[in-house]
């Protein structure tokens, strides 16, 4: 299962709303979502990511796709 990580990792880097979050984007990655974009972000999973948007926070929260999906595999697995 993936789990989406972006709230933790913007804790970690003291960014605490969307608003920060598009000024960190815009600053250091020149990058721009629209503010319903980037709370469907902090708000949910998603269920699908442009390649560019992936890159741009990863480039803005200086991590990696690994900090911001963590794969774990179900509990219920049987016998792979």
């Amino acid at each position: 299962m993936l789990e989406w990580m972006l709230r933790k990792v913007m804790a970690e880097r003291g960014i605490w709303s969307g608003a920060a979050l598009a000024r960190v984007l815009q600053e250091k990655a020149n990058y721009r979502l629209s503010a319903p974009s980037i709370s469907a972000l902090i708000t949910g999973q998603p269920k699908q990511m442009k390649a560019e948007t992936l890159d741009a926070l990863c480039t803005a929260l200086e991590c990696s796709p690994s900090d911001l999906w963590v794969h774990t595999a179900p509990k219920d697995m049987k016998g792979a």
